[in-house]
């Protein structure tokens, strides 16, 4: 017994932390490493031949099948109507032709399982190739002969999906990622997402340390202080950004109009109809809702300085200035980088703050990376080049915490 408890306790931290790990394995490095793979193909859902991931050239049994039968029909009604025997003669030739076909798919390309979507070495994607080909021009033999044919215009509509069933492979290396590097759209969203990244985290850093000095004095109601503070972060961001859309309205917002009538923007529609009005819209937008989080991170490190440090100070005679740049400060810089690493990473993949209110316009001026991405993926379903733009986004998010770490010289790992 002594034994199984010495075992289960050395083992309780491993089984402590497993559903962390589990968690962030699920959630985390599995969505990574599918957006990795992705990002390495062409992949589109509204096209049939790149809907999935093909290394090698694949073959569509499934469609060929469907297609060989609408052909054999159209056939069928065609000898009905075509008078010539060497019309018919070429009919039979084109059946001829799709029985060989259909043995050799039988033979040679279709498995086991009964797969619809099977690879193809070379030698048998040349073989379909050439044998599709034959098809086409025996049709289009076919058609050059003076009959009343009925089904022409059908015929070579349901024959074209012979090319559809040739799937070559949409493996594109690292292309995706060189046109994500020439995409003028990836880098007016990349600038767009920086300008609004640093601005507003600096503004949020600012008033963040100013509402964090104020919640960390020792005030009458500074409880209640800090509640009202941590209102507007609270509030869901989409509810926060539909508030600021009806606020920013040009026919009856209050914010608009109080704009207007300080000379700010020339007149209230104009305030989310200019690149620039919509831009400081977000901005202020985002600030009234993240800087009590900013506050909230800055409070935690500013209540682990002791306060023998001030009153230390203060009888050397500094200033409450001298004490915020020699004591606070450089104390406060741990708390300060994890508080820019924060709202740096959560502002530059902001999405729902900026589709709430202006959707990306006007004319794609106030469009971010995570917006662009989405219309990638989800309206044009090209997820392959989507997962590239994510990708150089979480690189540029990884070359921002970097330079963080140089510019406050944190350590992250003790000596």
């Amino acid at each position: 017994m002594k034994n199984i408890s010495k075992i289960v306790e050395s083992k309780t931290a491993y089984i402590l932390i497993l559903p962390a790990v589990v968690f962030i394995l699920l959630f985390s490095i599995i969505p990574i490493g599918e957006s990795l793979r992705y990002a390495f193909f062409d992949f589109q859902l509204n096209d049939q031949a790149k809907s999935g991931l093909y290394i090698n050239a694949n073959y569509n049994i499934a469609l060929y099948d469907e297609t060989a039968f609408y052909i054999r029909s159209f056939l069928d009604m065609e000898e009905e109507v075509v008078t010539k025997d060497e019309t018919k003669l070429q009919i039979d030739a084109i059946r001829n032709m799709l029985d060989e076909y259909d043995q050799y798919m039988l033979n040679n390309i279709s498995s086991p399982d009964m797969a619809s979507v099977v690879s193809v070495n070379n030698e048998k994607l040349a073989y379909v190739t050439k044998i599709r080909d034959n098809i086409m021009s025996s049709l289009e033999k076919l058609y050059s002969f003076d009959e009343p044919f009925v089904c022409e215009e059908d015929m070579f509509a349901v024959a074209s999906e012979l090319d559809t069933a040739i799937i070559s492979s949409n493996f594109s290396g690292l292309n995706n990622f060189k046109s994500v590097l020439t995409d003028t759209r990836v880098h007016s969203t990349v600038g767009f997402t920086l300008i609004f990244t640093f601005i507003s985290v600096f503004f949020e850093l600012c008033f963040g340390m100013a509402l964090a000095l104020i919640m960390n004095k020792a005030l009458k109601g500074r409880g209640i202080i800090r509640t009202v503070s941590l209102i507007p972060w609270a509030i869901p961001t989409a509810v926060a950004a539909l508030i600021w859309s009806y606020l920013y309205n040009g026919s009856s917002g209050i914010i608009s109009h109080l704009f207007a009538w300080l000379k700010i923007i020339p007149e209230p529609t104009e305030l989310l109809l200019s690149s620039t009005g919509s831009l400081w819209a977000i901005i202020l937008a985002d600030v009234w809702k993240t800087t009590p989080y900013m506050a909230l991170l800055l409070l935690a490190g500013l209540q682990t300085i002791p306060h023998s440090l001030y009153e230390s100070s203060s009888l050397d005679g500094a200033t409450k200035l001298q004490q915020f740049g020699s004591v606070t400060l450089p104390l406060l810089k741990p708390s300060i980088f994890v508080a820019l690493l924060f709202r740096t990473l959560d502002a530059f993949r902001v999405f729902d703050l900026i589709y709430v209110l202006t959707g990306g316009g006007p004319g794609g001026t106030t469009e971010s990376v995570s917006i662009y991405a989405y219309k990638v993926m989800f309206a044009q379903t090209r997820f392959g080049y989507g997962s590239a733009v994510v990708l150089v986004m979480a690189l540029t998010v990884g070359l921002i915490t970097f330079a963080y770490i140089k510019l406050l010289n944190v350590k992250l790992i003790n000596d």
